[in-house]
């Protein structure tokens, strides 16, 4: 696949219809070459007009990947979410293609020939700004067909992401953390045939002591049930290995995670903390592994801590992508809609970043999954996220969030409910992970991979 070309300068500019379109950087071309998204009229970087956008498309399409991998949107020197990226790049593969253009590595991806396996592969030589910079080119049936043929695999105490199948996250948040009020959540998901990728709570209660309670009552249930699959509590990274050294149970520390290293300090932590939270979960974590690490992103994220380098949204998510690579994570997703309007307006740049992201994070070579998911003020409605959902599952996605009625009382958004994966597991002829599936089938409460007439009742389990 090698392709040769002369050492050239970057052409940053193209005339279209009469007009001369002139940037003045890369970073300028990236932006511009976005789908419309509020949030980066917010910070200054869209195009002006749809005219200008697609002459930033047509200019990012005929760039080199040896250029954008040259031109990393956050100097190596100054970052270390760059020097993750870059230095995690497979040299070898990195040689055989770094002489592709954008468009090139466009239509190899969606090229009938080209494989899953040969896009694995080859994705060990990208960094996160070509990853990004070939889904700004891409339409959203693009996005849907090229990570369909991309299948990534992660096993923590069970394998999500296998051929056949569609998981679920179950959510059991409580506004008040109350055990019992998380229990009742959680047995009925459980009947709906949610929670094989995780049981998973945000918790309320920042502290030690509340994680600790809520995962021993995981941890109680999944062993008294024999639950096949895996529990975490969404806490920030410190108050996880806090807990766990302190003897509670856990299969897998989360960390809310940036494209840059300002603004994964905002958040509290370097790569160093998370390297050091793997390492305790392998050591005194209660999970199989060796996939350990979960991690939530979405678009919008370094732009609320000014940690965005003058760098559009896309491109700063697909870097969160390259740094949860590093720590070969069991689950990674975006909460796409949940940062509001300032980032993603409506319905459709929602349903726009959903697919990127997907797309953008299977490129990278993890595990993804995808909380399709809105805010009361945002514009769209659940109608907007069904249809990401449904799209999201024809592209293959790992997972989706299973709460409550599609209403997390807690967080206070909309997303999907426990219905919604089952549903869609019918319109597709998926499967939950194969272990939770058999579980299911031996409590009746699945049956030929359809959901029986006990779906919804929770006495199943207290009898």
């Amino acid at each position: 696949m090698e392709i040769q070309r002369k050492e050239k300068a970057m052409i940053l500019k193209t005339k279209l219809f009469g007009h001369v379109y002139a940037f003045q950087s890369l970073k300028e071309v990236m932006a511009k070459a976005n789908e419309e998204k509020s949030g980066d009229k917010l910070a200054g970087l869209a195009a002006e007009s749809a005219e200008e956008r697609v002459a930033a498309k047509i200019v990012l399409s005929q760039i080199t990947l040896e250029d954008l991998r040259n031109h990393p949107a956050v100097p190596y020197e100054t970052d270390e979410v760059t020097r993750i990226i870059q230095d995690d790049i497979n040299e070898p593969i990195y040689r055989e293609i770094k002489g592709m253009t954008v468009s090139d590595l466009r239509e190899w991806i969606l090229d009938e020939e080209t494989t899953g396996e040969m896009i694995r592969r080859v994705s060990r030589g990208l960094t996160s700004e070509m990853v990004a910079a070939v889904a700004k080119i891409m339409s959203n049936l693009d996005l849907v067909y090229g990570a369909r043929k991309i299948r990534v695999t992660a096993h923590c105490n069970t394998t999500i992401g296998e051929e056949g199948t569609l998981s679920s996250r179950l959510q059991p948040n409580h506004p008040t953390d109350d055990p019992d009020g998380i229990m009742a959540s959680l047995l009925e998901g459980l009947t709906y045939g949610a929670g094989d990728a995780l049981l998973g709570l945000n918790p309320v209660d920042d502290s030690a002591e509340s994680v600790a309670r809520v995962l021993h009552r995981f941890e109680e249930v999944k062993q008294k049930h024999q639950i096949p699959t895996q529990t975490c509590v969404l806490a920030h990274v410190t108050t996880q290995m806090e807990a766990i050294r302190k003897g509670a149970p856990a299969d897998l520390i989360f960390q809310s995670i940036a494209g840059s290293e300002m603004g994964n300090t905002a958040f509290g932590f370097n790569a160093a903390t998370i390297e050091e939270a793997r390492q305790l979960a392998l050591t005194k974590g209660t999970a199989q592994g060796p996939n350990v690490m979960y991690f939530e992103t979405g678009q919008g994220s370094e732009l609320s801590s000014e940690a965005h380098h003058e760098t559009d949204q896309v491109t700063m998510e697909a870097r969160c992508y390259g740094f949860a690579r590093h720590f070969s994570p069991f689950l990674v997703n975006t909460v796409v809609g949940f940062i509001g309007p300032e980032y993603l307006y409506d319905g459709r740049q929602v349903n726009r970043a959903g697919l990127e992201d997907h797309f953008m994070g299977k490129l990278s070579g993890i595990p993804m999954g995808c909380d399709a998911c809105y805010t009361n003020h945002m514009k769209t409605d659940q109608n907007d996220i069904e249809n990401l959902a449904t799209l999201l599952v024809a592209a293959g996605c790992n997972y989706i969030m299973g709460v409550p009625q599609g209403d997390d009382c807690m967080l206070m958004y909309q997303c999907t409910g426990f219905h919604e994966a089952a549903a869609l597991r019918e319109v597709f002829g998926l499967r939950p992970i194969k272990e939770f599936d058999q579980w299911l089938e031996k409590w009746g409460l699945s049956r030929d991979g359809k959901l029986t007439p006990l779906a919804g009742d929770a006495s199943v389990f207290l009898k």
